[in-house]
């Protein structure tokens, strides 16, 4: 037997195959390929392999050649788990370009491209899929086994799963297992999503043409609102259409409680119906064309014009112009054409609006991607992409990293959001300019849309690098809103203001609950009161575990850390000095919603903030209430500024302008015009003209004044001449570098060996290493040290390149013992 081994093998080529690890190594390992798995090997299979001494890893294959690694014996490859590649040659090059720009490690950019499900690892927890009705008569007998072991203890990992079926490789099992939905990885379990709920409206069937006449004239004279409705309904459900509540209720002009009233009566039904944000369950209209308006038929044109010449367009409109009608007719080519489309947002869960909007005109052809999804559902949407189902793909950031086929055109809504950056972990990239990366790689084009564009994009557009076009007007002639500036000082010393608000937002906010308006308040800080503080011995609570106070929380009665999560007891006497005069300090959206129910008990007022919309559906249900009229002020933080497009909101209060002003951060005008920008772009939407009141200590500051006059140039012209003589971009480059330590000694001696080490190669280039704002998160002490670069692109490559050596030189020292060091490119 093992000569007639020999003989097969002997004509046979030895393969060795490069591979990305999920792991931060700085060089893909070599392995080499059983003769068995010859024909099965191609570059963007998963395939298994043990790294280190016991562990196995999911890895991707990124070459293959007949060549041995020199320095070390190539081991074995265990298994290959795909027919077909799950990963592109495109991406593969992608991955490579975003680990040299953004100074990371492959597998680190693999780690945030792959969903879990597809990067299995020997320490990887499996459970069982509660949601999924096993048949146990189906499984084979490992299945069995497995399905059986996870009845008696709920999660187990790859590892206890090999031991149990007495075989060094289980992954092609766990992959089937995963694909038949019968298991699911751990850490996801908690963060399950869960579709939205939409209320469907149908009539009751015992109303037939004979009893609808009979029904309307009873309806007519007592209740003609409740008419309007039944006639309002018969109108929409022409055709077998659904009817959902929201449409219902903007196609009539009735209240929500009309519709209970009908409902209660029994003449009409609700249905409570899940809403998947993964398949469309909707009906699509293929006839339904966005309309547009002379402006934009020329804008649209000019855009069209300028992608024969630019690959990336800059289209500036302000808030409520109808930007979203021209991605809509530029997207419809690009699908005639037969390329896919990204859409890209900050932050899938504030748009869910647009994601309804862009299903009315494309249907099944559009997927939606995003962290919230199960494994099951992100792969499922990978394969789609990959194998062209999804023509358009609406996602946050991650969706960069989808496997599309031939992506045509990337378009890039409110590419100013900070969001798009990504901070921990690595790599710490911007999805905007990886976009536009990406898009270069398929030859495709990339539109940048927005009210308040970034500085950078700005000037990039002033200078022909890349296209500009420009919607000066609200779409429908509605006009911008009027805005009112309210210096706080002054209502202080009359004695005016009402807690915290000024006597002329109360009288707003009074008169739009009176016609039925809606109203949404705006203040920058969550929580209660940002600081508690003694007022005898000035004692305040700070966080064990960062450099950073407590925060009060009333619903929960605890201080909390906004950095690390730690919580305690709200002290009812001072900790240092026994006082019991402890007072608070600041206030946030809670303590706004607190205060407001106090003044305004007849309103109905919900918050949303990171506290309120931690459950998956919280978001959602805020956003029903609002739309159906359940609520009458909406308090937040920056949620409200992002994504809100209600008929009804007509009043937005800034509680505080000045908490986004006094910043110490080369952008906080920039930063603090978009967001005042962004929030009074809330109100009178559709129709109405909405107003806006700004309360400040500082009514003459010059972003306010360019706010209420809408003035972006202004703004634009005054930063960029700062950010010229004070070297920061545009016109500069920066690289920040963190190191952290859990000894602050230590922090000191590794700090100042990278910094004298990058100023023998940058002088004066270098700045620090200095504290930043926060010099201690989750017991890690932090020193920042940044550098400048002019934009030179090879000076840049240059520049990492040192940057690595030093690095890599600074790893190699018994110094660097304990550290992290925290490579951040453009890190802003």
């Amino acid at each position: 037997m093992l000569e007639f081994a020999e003989t097969y093998n002997a004509g046979r080529k030895t393969l060795f195959v490069d591979v990305i690890l999920p792991l931060a190594i700085a060089k893909n390992y070599t392995y080499r390929v059983p003769f068995e798995l010859n024909d099965a090997v191609a570059i963007g299979k998963r395939v298994v392999v043990q790294f280190g001494k016991s562990k196995l890893y999911t890895a991707i294959i990124a070459g293959i050649s007949e060549h041995a690694p020199e320095k070390y014996e190539a081991k074995y490859l265990m298994d290959v788990l795909d027919e077909q590649p799950v990963v592109t040659d495109v991406q593969l090059g992608f991955w490579q370009w975003m680990a040299n720009y953004y100074l990371c490690n492959t597998g680190e950019v693999m780690n945030a491209a792959l969903p879990s499900a597809l990067k299995l690892a020997s320490e990887t927890k499996i459970v069982l899929n509660k949601d999924y009705e096993i048949d146990r008569s189906g499984l084979n007998d490992k299945e069995y086994l497995i399905v059986d072991a996870l009845d008696i203890q709920p999660e187990l990992t790859v590892s206890d799963i090999a031991k149990l079926l007495g075989q060094k490789t289980v992954m092609p099992i766990l992959k089937i297992m995963f694909e038949k939905n019968l298991i699911m990885i751990s850490e996801t379990v908690n963060e399950r999503y869960k579709p939205r709920k939409r209320t469907y409206i149908k009539l009751n069937p015992i109303y037939q043409h004979d009893q609808m006449r009979e029904l309307f004239e009873i309806l007519e004279k007592r209740a003609p609102k409740q008419a309007d409705v039944v006639l309002a309904y018969l109108n929409l459900s022409r055709g077998g259409k659904k009817v959902s509540k929201p449409d219902l209720i903007e196609a009539s002009g009735a209240s929500s409680a009309v519709i209970k009233a009908l409902v209660e009566k029994e003449i009409m039904i609700a249905e409570d119906v899940n809403v998947s944000r993964l398949f469309f369950e909707g009906d699509n209209d293929p006839e339904l064309t966005a309309v547009l308006s002379d402006e934009q038929e020329n804008v649209l044109a000019s855009i069209r014009e300028q992608f024969e010449q630019k690959d990336v367009v800059l289209l500036h409109g302000i808030t409520s112009s109808g930007k979203t009608q021209l991605y809509i007719k530029l997207i419809e080519e690009m699908i005639a054409s037969g390329r896919q489309v990204l859409y890209l947002l900050p932050e899938i869960a504030l748009t869910t609006h647009i994601i309804e909007r862009l299903r009315r005109y494309f249907g099944e052809s559009i997927g939606v991607y995003h962290s919230r999804f199960n494994d099951q559902e992100r792969v499922e949407v990978w394969q789609k992409v990959l194998d062209g189902s999804y023509k358009i793909v609406l996602g946050a950031r991650s969706s960069v990293f989808l496997p599309f086929a031939d992506l045509g055109l990337i378009v890039v809504d409110e590419e100013h959001e900070t969001s798009y950056k990504q901070f921990d972990p690595a790599p710490r990239y911007n999805a905007r300019d990886a976009a536009i990366y990406l898009s270069a790689l398929y030859q495709g084009k990339v539109l940048l849309g927005s009210a308040t564009p970034s500085i950078e994009s700005y000037y990039n557009a002033q200078n022909g690098k890349f296209g500009f076009a420009e919607l000066k007007t609200r779409y429908g002639g509605v006009e911008m809103p009027q805005i009112e500036v309210v210096n706080i000082a002054e209502e202080l010393k009359k004695k005016t203001m009402q807690s915290h608000f000024t006597s002329v937002l109360m009288d707003d906010m009074k008169q739009a609950i009176e016609r039925k308006e809606q109203i949404i308040l705006f203040q920058n800080r969550r929580g209660y009161a940002p600081v508690m503080m003694c007022k005898t011995c000035a004692f305040t609570p700070k966080c064990i575990n960062c450099d950073v106070s407590l925060t009060f929380h009333k619903s929960s009665g605890k201080m909390h850390c906004h950095y690390c999560g730690y919580k305690e007891d709200s002290p009812t006497t001072c900790p240092a000095c026994g006082s019991a005069h402890l007072e608070y300090k600041g206030f946030g959206t809670e303590k706004v919603e607190d205060e407001l129910t106090v003044l305004m008990p007849e309103a109905r007022i919900m918050r949303m903030d990171l506290d309120t919309t931690r459950a998956k559906n919280a978001f959602q249900n805020i956003m029903n209430d609002l739309e159906e009229k359940r609520l009458d002020i909406l308090v937040g933080t920056q949620m409200v500024a992002k994504g809100l497009d209600f008929a009804d909101v007509t009043v937005i209060g800034i509680i505080n302008a000045d908490s986004l002003l006094k910043y110490p951060d080369f952008r906080a005008n920039e930063r603090s015009f978009q967001m005042l920008a962004q929030v009074s772009g809330r109100a009178g939407r559709r129709g109405k003209q909405g107003k806006v009141v700004i309360q400040t200590y500082d009514p003459s500051h010059r972003v306010i004044q360019q706010v209420i006059d809408n003035d972006y140039a202004a703004l634009y012209k005054n930063e960029i001449d700062e950010r010229k003589s004070f070297k920061y971009p545009p016109f500069y480059r920066l690289i920040q570098l963190d190191i952290k330590h859990k000894d602050p000694d230590m922090l000191y001696q590794q700090a100042e060996f990278l910094g004298t080490e990058l100023r023998k190669h940058f002088g004066d280039r270098v700045i620090g290493p200095e504290y930043p704002l926060v010099s201690r998160i989750r017991n890690f002490y932090i020193k920042t040290i940044m550098l400048k670069f002019e934009r030179d692109a090879d000076s840049l490559n240059k520049a990492k390149d040192i940057i690595r050596a030093v690095l890599l030189q600074f790893q190699t020292t018994k110094l660097s013992k304990g550290s992290l060091v925290q490579p951040d490119v453009d890190p802003y």
